[in-house]
């Protein structure tokens, strides 16, 4: 095994959306594009792989698991608060509102593909 940063595939409709999304809200960076099959985006140690319908990893993928499920990203913010209303201003749609729990407050977001994201601030 290498090492090296940790890694989550995402299968996305439309690349460049998903691309945009990940950069202009969160603060990803591009790492690598390969036109409209395949880009990965980079937020600390995490690379995510964005593969389009025409990329090895998303024609690998069985049909019948095509669908999103519940598993996300999880992306911590000190501000909660400030982040749903830079969010709900930018038009990002929300699939849940805020809840809490005994570990933080929290709340999901979907990507263009309909992937989630979990925006999440610790407890105190």
């Amino acid at each position: 095994m290498t090492d090296q940063q940790a890694c989550v595939r995402y299968l996305v409709d439309d690349v460049q959306s998903a691309a945009d999304f990940y950069t202009v809200h969160f603060g990803f960076t591009v790492h690598t594009r390969a036109g409209a099959a395949f880009a990965d985006v980079v937020r600390g140690p995490l690379r995510l792989l964005l593969s389009g319908p025409a990329s090895s990893g998303a024609r690998a993928t069985p049909p019948d698991s095509l669908a999103p499920g519940r598993n996300r990203i999880h992306l911590v913010v000190d501000d909660l608060d400030a982040e749903v209303t830079r969010l709900r201003a930018a038009g990002v749609p929300f699939a849940s509102e805020v809840v809490s729990g005994p570990g933080g407050r929290q709340v999901l977001v979907t990507d263009p593909a309909g992937n989630l994201v979990e925006v999440f601030q610790p407890a105190g």
